[in-house]
């Protein structure tokens, strides 16, 4: 994977899994971080690159480097952070026998933050999304929640579900209906979309929902997530660019960043509900 998700909590973790003050030395070396800095355009935000302290140990500059990415480049933090899991594996760090592995509390604390982000960190350290369908009503409510809140980011491989053909706002909906319903059946997007916001009580154009005050707001929050499905790539795969190659990057970041809102409003609405 390119890009891994980026929060504090996955910032501190994956910080703890290159510290090394309780041995005498252990790769990756900061030589080798300041090329991954370097390469990901995170420099400023390295203390030891902007002079500001040229002793600084490795969990501490990293954890600098990803508070600065949090702040001013989330998608550059993303792919430090996949850079980052690459060269500790490429050095035997997930490795018992190996002179530089993590430890295995580093290892745990780092899968828990990944999990909660719907990604699985395994004990070779490869990473693979988690498969939706396999999960418990509360897991797939934790998982689709990481992709929403990567989605308000303007993360693109959250916009369509690593792995699958379907995309974030459809998961949201099909999930809705599965919980309300015990199943949902397989149908176009409007009528998929309509009936998730009709069973939570929302208005669409075809429906009256519950609050007659709210209802232009549901109406607008409807036909946003039907005008961003049509801007879709079809032929998508899960791995490449969501969108059709006429939409910019300007349009593609706010539809994934709309997909996110909408479906966190679903999701709440759900959690009202049940």
């Amino acid at each position: 994977m390119k890009k891994l998700p980026l929060n504090d909590e996955i910032a501190v973790a994956i910080s703890q899994v290159v510290d090394d003050a309780l041995v005498v030395t252990r790769k990756p070396s900061h030589a080798d971080l300041d090329n991954i800095i370097l390469r990901n355009k995170l420099d400023k935000g390295d203390p030891k690159l902007n002079g500001q302290n040229t002793n600084v140990g490795k969990a501490k500059r990293v954890n600098a480097v990803l508070n600065w990415a949090l702040e001013y480049n989330q998608e550059n933090g993303e792919t430090f952070v996949s850079s980052l899991l690459s060269l500790i594996r490429g050095h035997g760090g997930f490795r018992e026998d190996s002179p530089n592995f993590v430890g295995h509390e580093s290892i745990r604390n780092l899968r828990s933050s990944l999990k909660a982000e719907g990604i699985v960190l395994s004990s070779d350290g490869m990473v693979t999304p988690i498969l939706l369908d396999n999960l418990t009503d509360l897991e797939m409510e934790e998982a689709l929640m990481g992709y929403t809140r990567r989605a308000k980011k303007g993360a693109s491989d959250a916009a369509l579900l690593t792995g699958t053909s379907k995309d974030l706002l459809e998961a949201v909906a099909a999930h809705v209906i599965t919980r309300m319903l015990g199943e949902y059946k397989q149908s176009n997007f409007p009528t998929l979309l309509g009936l998730a916001f009709h069973l939570l009580g929302l208005s669409t154009p075809k429906t009256k929902g519950d609050n007659e005050v709210t209802s232009r707001f549901e109406n607008s929050m409807y036909e946003l997530g039907c005008s961003v499905n049509n801007l879709r790539n079809k032929q998508g795969t899960g791995h490449g660019r969501p969108f059709l190659p006429t939409i910019t990057d300007t349009e593609a970041r706010a539809a994934i960043e709309s997909m996110g809102l909408i479906s966190e409003f679903l999701l709440n609405k759900l959690k009202e509900k049940l």
